[in-house]
């Protein structure tokens, strides 16, 4: 393995520091960077630990003794992901922040920094591996996936099924997957930890972070209320019109949510669940949380934006998708259609597919790329 000069996003946590260490260890020349996209200045949105991330990450940098930066990317996490995040929400849309920050932000902003200070690669603390496939030079695919080498690179799954995280790499590009390293692609979480605790590592055992991409630890409601109005609606029964109740925002909601609908289940105990939103009438559409639920469940869809890490797919094919982070691969037939979208139709019917959300593609544990539902 030829060595290399490689900046780390260290984000405070065991996963980035370890990941450090792994490329420290295999000789590599490792400079690490607290990507500064979010500091929750007007108070509003919970809890932002962006400081203490910081001296977390700047901790283990001077354990194992790395050169540590702060690299401000907030206008473009402002403009890239969070203008992004919050006009969808006010178009009725399910957007993923954390997909767009990685493709948009870290190994979009974040890589171009990096390449302009030098560097060869930038690495993450992912659970995903990065496979150098065969040669294809003299083959059909398109020179845009080649690298100088004449080699492509392959993402595949994260070999811990528990903290795979591929999903949120769906849409990179075959040039970001290039620049890409996920040095913990190919461990599991406990045994991460224990590589941590033996090197001394400040953050051995930190909690790991639940929140919006580089926010924190924000509820998406409370994100959402201190950024975009309220809009009133009535909540109507979609399977006779009924009206229910009424609802505080649109932007609060998303297809198959039980939870905070605020209206009370019938005598036999049967939940509501949102099945759609009314653009004409800013209505609430909602239904008892059964199998035939107008709605609910989708055979077919079509996706738009498609994105493939390598040569695009250009002929129908089976393949498997991922309709959300922590679901497993369903089998799918997928047909390329005129600009960049795709039609797919499920083996199976899925619940409670929303507009917005991301679709990842792969062929087994590789992953293929990915698109946006609606």
């Amino acid at each position: 393995m030829s060595r290399e000069r490689i900046l780390v996003a260290m984000s405070g946590g065991v996963d980035s520091s370890v990941a450090a260490l792994l490329l420290q260890q295999q000789g590599h020349d490792v400079v690490g960077a607290y990507m500064k996209n979010w500091i929750n200045e007007d108070k509003v949105t919970g809890h932002c630990p962006w400081l203490q991330d910081i001296e977390d990450a700047r901790a283990v940098a001077r354990k194992i003794g790395i050169e540590f930066r702060i690299v401000n990317l907030m206008q473009d996490y402002r403009r890239l992901v969070v203008d992004y995040l919050l006009d969808g929400y006010q178009r009725g849309l399910t957007p993923n922040p954390d997909v767009m920050c990685n493709a948009r932000v870290k190994f979009g902003g974040f890589a171009a920094y990096a390449r302009a200070e030098g560097f060869a690669a930038v690495a993450t603390g992912h659970y995903a591996r990065r496979v150098e496939e065969a040669s294809v030079v003299g083959q059909a695919a398109d020179r845009a996936t080649r690298s100088t080498s004449g080699s492509t690179f392959a993402l595949f799954e994260g070999v811990d099924q528990n903290k795979d995280q591929s999903y949120f790499l769906a849409l990179l590009s075959q040039a970001q997957v290039r620049v890409a390293r996920f040095p913990i692609g190919h461990m599991n979480k406990p045994e991460l930890r224990k590589t941590a605790a033996e090197a001394g590592l400040p953050t051995a055992q930190k909690k790991d972070s639940q929140g919006i991409c580089f926010i924190g630890e924000v509820k998406m409601t409370d994100f959402l209320r201190a950024y975009v109005p309220e809009h009133p609606g009535p909540i109507v029964r979609a399977t006779d019109g009924v009206l229910l109740g009424e609802h505080r925002g649109l932007h609060y909601y998303t297809i198959g949510q039980r939870r905070g609908i605020r209206i009370p289940s019938n005598t036999d105990h049967e939940a509501y669940v949102v099945v759609g939103k009314r653009a004409s009438d800013h209505a609430l559409l909602v239904a008892f949380d059964q199998t035939d639920a107008p709605g609910l469940w989708t055979s077919e869809c079509r996706v738009h934006s498609m994105s493939f890490n390598g040569a695009p797919i250009t002929e129908r094919r089976r393949l498997e998708a991922r309709v959300r982070y922590r679901d497993p691969r369903v089998p799918i037939k997928f047909t390329p259609e005129p600009g960049n979208t795709a039609h797919i139709k499920f083996e199976a019917p899925q619940r409670a597919l929303a507009s917005g959300q991301i679709l990842a593609l792969y062929d087994g544990e590789k992953l293929l790329g990915g698109g946006v539902f609606g």
